[in-house]
């Protein structure tokens, strides 16, 4: 569940799609994969294990047919180790229909379970393949209507693409949970799981909201509802830099990322500090709720779960209230003892799934 990168236009699209998931290195993965309609109606489908490079070698081993459609992704494991079966994009029994997901599917064991004794075999250990066989379900030569049915059956955070070798003209891209934004271009049209793998081609995009599902074609993007109602979308200008996406010359993101914390905390502190004064602007927390805090929580995942217990340690030196730290994904299961004056601070890594 990291990268999503989708493309549909008048270029080639497995380079657009290379380079969008390159300059999405920086969220960690553990494999890559990706898919294409050719111009002749024909899926083709590539995965590797480990880095990006292992996929273009792979592509320049072994080709990859000319295409204006094609979906791609890059795979941190929640379901099934890493190797090249259980990266995505994955498919459908007949091959038809491909799918790259974000996220966790909470009902997948159930869902997959009800499709095996319907006839489907699966492939893959992942949650993901799950819809591919749901979409394949519904299906009756509408692509867009068959993932709209779909997606209603399944419980959990996702972000997907979907293509098909019956639909040579259709992205179909939806979310609730997980980012997905759409890239706004002329006669070319993206997705993405993050603005800095289509900056390069487009600054102009269209944020996909929680219970959207969209169809994209080279010159058209129509955005409805999960219930099916159409949806007017404002189409926004992005003016930030892609550089933080960007090694910029380090060895790797990490490394990258310790050289900058000096100018982020200069940053954050900048925001909170005025004429002298901590400012706390936006908290909407009064004095008095302040003074009334008698407990804190912090609830994170992964990194920001470690940032978190660093958190613990000074919060306790400077105000004396006892703090804990749990992992999010957990959190949610649990019944914990808070109340009214227990101050739950959340942290997010990546701004995804669990977190």
């Amino acid at each position: 569940m990291c990268g999503i990168v989708g493309y549909i236009g008048h270029r080639e699209a497995a380079n657009i799609l290379l380079e969008g998931l390159k300059k999405l290195e920086y969220r960690g993965y553990d494999s890559s994969g990706i898919g294409i309609v050719d111009y002749k109606g024909r899926m083709a489908l590539r995965k590797a294990q480990g880095k990006i490079k292992n996929l273009v070698a792979l592509i320049s081993r072994n080709g990859l047919p000319q295409s204006h459609l094609g979906i791609s992704h890059t795979r941190w494991a929640t379901h099934g180790i890493p190797n090249d079966t259980n990266a995505h994009p994955h498919a459908d029994c007949s091959k038809k229909i491909l799918v790259v997901h974000n996220g966790i599917i909470e009902n997948y064991e159930s869902l997959k379970e009800a499709l095996q004794k319907k006839g489907h075999r699966f492939s893959s250990e992942t949650d993901t393949e799950v819809i591919a066989h749901l979409i394949e379900e519904h299906y009756r030569k509408d692509l867009l209507e068959a993932a709209r049915q779909a997606i209603r059956e399944l419980k959990g955070a996702f972000a997907i693409g979907v293509i098909s070798s019956e639909h040579p003209d259709l992205l179909v891209a939806a979310r609730i949970g997980s980012p997905l934004v759409i890239g706004v271009g002329k006669e070319e049209n993206f997705i993405a799981s993050d603005v800095p793998a289509i900056l390069d081609r487009t600054r102009r995009v269209i944020y996909l909201q929680d219970g959207q599902i969209a169809a994209l074609k080279k010159d058209k993007i129509e955005i409805f509802t999960f219930q099916g109602k159409k949806v007017s979308p404002k189409i926004h200008t992005v003016n930030f830099k892609a550089g933080f996406a960007q090694k910029e010359g380090y060895a790797h993101f990490m490394l990258k990322e310790i050289h900058e914390q000096p100018g982020v905390l200069q940053q954050m502190f900048s925001a909170r500090i005025k004429n002298g004064r901590l400012a706390l602007d936006g908290l909407r927390l009064s004095d008095g709720e302040l003074k009334k805090i008698n407990h804190i929580v912090i609830v994170a995942c992964g990194t920001a779960y470690h940032a978190g217990l660093v958190g613990k340690y000074w919060i306790e030196q400077f105000s004396q209230i006892p703090v804990w730290v749990d992992v999010s994904s957990e959190f949610r299961y649990r019944n914990p003892i808070v109340d009214q004056n227990t101050l739950i601070i959340a942290i997010s890594q990546s701004g995804e799934t669990a977190d």
